[in-house]
């Protein structure tokens, strides 16, 4: 398994970053929310009044934002030994759950106005139009600034915060052509257009609460994306195929879970280094994986009950062959030998020095028969070693 994840300092810097952008959006929020709700009031828009509402909601998401970022940009520590991603996640569903609540309120109060008290309906004036031009400007010039921060940390609540930003520029633009409308003859365009500012805002928070439960239930990579993965892992040299793979989001983070299959006659260190090679080749493509937990398997189990084996551990195989080899192996040479467990069998791989005089004439045929009442043995394998002076006379 290896794991790759934020160092501390970039954790910090990234922190930084993210606080910076959301408390320069507030401070825009705040002004323009407190404009659009007194102008809205003095100059009869109701439309306004609900964007500047809209604006306050914005407020309120930088606030959490704010108090999110903080907790979710900590380094992994005992209790959370993944990281703190996960505050982002049920901060962005809280904030998205709040929108929809909202929505539904000022789109009822709208509805009221317009079919129960039509009478109270008033014109617009000019001013209005002024606030949400100006609105629109603001909005769109923080909106671009807070999504190339996002981008750059890596963090989908700034990204979403982002689009919440330009919701509220699009609301503008609604109420700007609602008010011009109603000054031309329509006052009903102004409450009509407070029902379309809520529905954008319920919107907005729908897919933000969304987003989050499907990370919560731990809804995997995309379909394209997977297909990228699993081709990156089969195409690295030493792996015969990939037969499992699971993904699940924290935040902005990705953890992938790969069951990677290899030579079954490899060593440990051998296989190891495989899935390494296969973590470093994923990670060059898609950076925001930052854990990869692989298993290296020795044959294609996906099919195979984890309690189906009841295969000998070690210790148990070489008592076993020891009484069954007794007189044709001597006990020491078969504390070095190697096992490879594959499907039902145990196959067995024995190391004989040439000068041991009591294995003369030994064949691995010999071996299997006076073994064959082990039922789980397979394949025997006899490797004969030469002595060390030998070696060393004829290099």
């Amino acid at each position: 398994m290896t794991a790759q994840s934020r160092l501390p300092d970039q954790l910090e810097r990234e922190k930084s970053a993210a606080s910076r952008v959301t408390l320069i959006g507030m401070l825009l929020d705040a002004l323009l929310g407190g404009l659009k709700c007194v102008f809205g009031a003095i100059f009869h828009s109701q439309a306004l009044i609900v964007d500047g509402i809209h604006s306050f909601s914005d407020v309120l998401s930088d606030l959490v934002v704010l108090a999110i970022v903080r907790a979710s940009r900590q380094a992994p520590d005992r209790n959370h030994p993944y990281g703190h991603q996960r505050f982002e996640t049920m901060g962005t569903m809280f904030l998205g759950s709040i929108l929809i609540a909202l929505s539904g309120a000022l789109i009822w109060d709208s509805l009221d106005k317009l079919v129960f008290r039509p009478a109270e309906l008033m014109t617009p004036e000019w001013p209005v139009l002024v606030i949400a031009a100006l609105s629109v400007l603001s909005k769109e010039w923080i909106y671009r600034y807070t999504r190339k921060v996002g981008e750059h940390i890596q963090s989908d609540l700034i990204i979403a915060n982002a689009w919440h930003s330009r919701t509220d520029a699009f609301s503008s633009v609604i109420v700007l052509l609602a008010v011009a409308g109603a000054m031309l003859g329509f006052p009903w365009l102004d409450s009509a257009a407070a029902i379309v500012v809520a529905l954008i805002v319920g919107h907005v928070g729908w897919q933000l609460a969304w987003s989050s439960v499907k990370e919560l239930v731990d809804t995997a990579l995309d379909r394209d994306t997977t297909e990228n993965v699993l081709t990156i892992a089969r195409k690295t040299p030493g792996v015969r195929n990939v037969h499992d793979m699971r993904s699940r989001r924290m935040g902005s983070d990705v953890l992938l879970d790969l069951h990677l299959q290899v030579s079954p006659v490899i060593s440990v260190s051998e296989g190891h280094e495989i899935g390494v090679n296969v973590t470093s080749r994923i990670r060059s493509e898609y950076p925001q994986i930052h854990d990869v937990t692989f298993h290296i398997d020795a044959e294609n189990d996906a099919e195979a009950e984890p309690t189906a084996s009841h295969l000998p551990a070690r210790h148990d195989v070489i008592g076993a062959l020891s009484d069954a080899w007794a007189g044709l192996v001597v006990p020491e040479t078969l504390n070095s030998i190697r096992l490879h467990y594959l499907g039902a069998h145990v196959s067995v791989e024995l190391f004989i020095h040439n000068d041991d005089s009591a294995c003369d004439g030994l064949t691995a045929e010999k071996l299997k028969a006076r073994a064959a009442e082990l039922p789980w043995l397979g394949d025997v394998r006899l490797w004969f070693r030469q002595p060390v002076k030998d070696r060393h006379d004829q290099t």
